[in-house]
């Protein structure tokens, strides 16, 4: 369900005629322009979708004689609209003023282009609409890569996001991280406004992020570039040494980079989670330390054994 007055407040809207309607039942991120609706085609009408009026609907309606024009929009008004919002700060025909209010259809009214407000309603929609899931885990970004760090209560996950803000990265959510997909590709993350830029270290308390070290060292929201899984070092268990093979998770549809990171006394987190970023920085570039040194290795072998000149 979409709310009509954050649709209202995010897309800065005017309103032209009221509807006691406060939520639309919208299940896509589409938007309808009603040209040939207007021309009277009513086939494979999109009506569940805000419907966006631009220059080219404006001008024909105004040019029909105000009889005809009463009756398409009586017409096209007694489907169930979400809303109809005119773009251009253009002024909405009477006939179609009264058709909403005898329906109870909000008319809205933006300055924007309509190519502009297209684009800013659907992204909108988008995040709206997307899928969202609830991880336990602290987000952080670490030099433009966001850095989801999950691993059981006590781990040190707190810990290690307060050293990474030590050192002038950004906390984003710590202890619950609401996380939507945004596309089939990329996730972002952010935190619950009730908790947002607090956190929790063991033996200290609640602190407050933003007012300890300032507005730089905090994020509203970020993309999910890496999710690292710190746990206990356990003695005898085979860690990853060289980085050839690169383990995915799957969070809600969408694959994404995986690491264990092992804990245990000594070991500098907050050093090898920027070193961890900075690597996968590097492996979009094109360039993989391991796979160059896979490469020098077989290429030394190959001259030895005389297979390469």
């Amino acid at each position: 369900m979409i709310q009509a007055a954050g649709f209202i407040k995010a897309l800065h809207l005017t309103e032209l005629s009221p509807s006691t309607k406060t939520e639309w039942d919208i299940r896509s991120a589409d938007l309808n322009r009603p040209g040939v609706q207007f021309c009277g085609f009513y086939e494979y009408f999109a009506f569940e979708r805000p419907q966006v009026i631009g220059k080219v609907e404006m001008t024909y309606l105004e040019s029909l004689e105000p009889e005809v024009r009463r009756e398409r929009l009586k017409k096209y008004f007694s489907y169930d609209l979400p809303c109809v919002i005119i773009c251009r700060s253009m002024a909405a025909p009477q006939e179609l003023l009264d058709a909403a209010r005898a329906r109870d259809i909000a008319v809205y009214q933006t300055s924007m282009l309509t190519t502009k407000f297209t684009f800013n309603a659907i992204n909108y929609l988008n995040r709206c609409l997307a899928p969202r899931v609830t991880r336990h885990g602290v987000l952080v970004d670490v030099y433009g890569v966001g850095v989801l760090l999950t691993g059981e209560s006590g781990v040190g996950k707190s810990e290690a996001a307060l050293e990474l803000v030590k050192r002038g990265h950004q906390l984003v959510a710590d202890d619950v991280v609401d996380i939507c997909r945004v596309s089939d590709s990329r996730l972002t993350g952010e935190c619950p406004e009730m908790v947002r830029h607090f956190m929790e270290i063991r033996g200290i308390g609640i602190i407050d992020i933003k007012a300890m070290y300032g507005v730089s060292a905090v994020a509203m929201s970020k993309s999910i570039d890496m999710v690292m899984h710190m746990e206990h070092w356990v003695q005898g268990k085979e860690y990853d040494r060289l980085g050839l093979e690169e383990d995915t998770i799957s969070i809600l549809d969408v694959k994404v980079p995986y690491q264990i990171l092992p804990v245990r006394p000594g070991r500098n987190l907050a050093i090898i989670i920027e070193v961890a970023a900075r690597n996968l920085s590097l492996k979009r570039m094109g360039y993989s330390a391991a796979h160059e040194l896979d490469r020098r290795l077989n290429e030394m072998i190959m001259k030895r054994t005389g297979q390469l000149d």
